[in-house]
């Protein structure tokens, strides 16, 4: 599975420790930044991933600032993405299985990092069920109209 990630200064850490995990668990990563920590507007990185998402360069997206609140907010502005701003294993794997999320946010200030990657793991683990979820996501999709 090929994902795009990135990070505002206040996630950078977390980017790249799930970078290197998810490298070694075999998944095909692009990294869209930030690299520094120096301030840093997080919209950019929702938009670099999100629009990776969206065009299918990539299946999914994750995406890391200090709380996770700016980066879902930003992405969730985006024609075609359901990011999800999860804190918990039970959020990101419902949020799979019952919103289609393709990009996730995660808020570095607020969990520790091996929940971190617990939930990054519980949400690619995770599989979209369809069914009664579909007609959910048509009318999300026809909210974007």
């Amino acid at each position: 599975m090929k994902i795009a990630i990135a990070s505002d200064h206040g996630g950078l850490e977390y980017k790249n420790k799930i970078k290197k995990h998810l490298v070694t668990k075999g998944y095909d990563i692009i990294d869209e930044g930030t690299n520094s920590n120096e301030s840093c507007d997080y919209p950019d990185y929702a938009k670099k991933v999100g629009s990776l998402v969206v065009s299918g360069q990539v299946e999914r997206g994750i995406l890391v600032c200090g709380t996770g609140i700016g980066m879902s907010i930003a992405a969730n502005k985006i024609k075609g993405i359901r990011a999800a701003l999860c804190s918990d294993t039970f959020s990101a794997h419902a949020t799979r299985e019952h919103n289609d999320s393709n990009i996730l946010c995660l808020g570095q200030r607020v969990i520790g990092e091996s929940l971190a990657l617990d939930i990054v793991d519980t949400w690619l683990n995770a599989e979209f069920q369809g069914g009664r979820h579909q007609n959910r996501i048509d009318k999300i999709s026809e909210l974007e109209k």
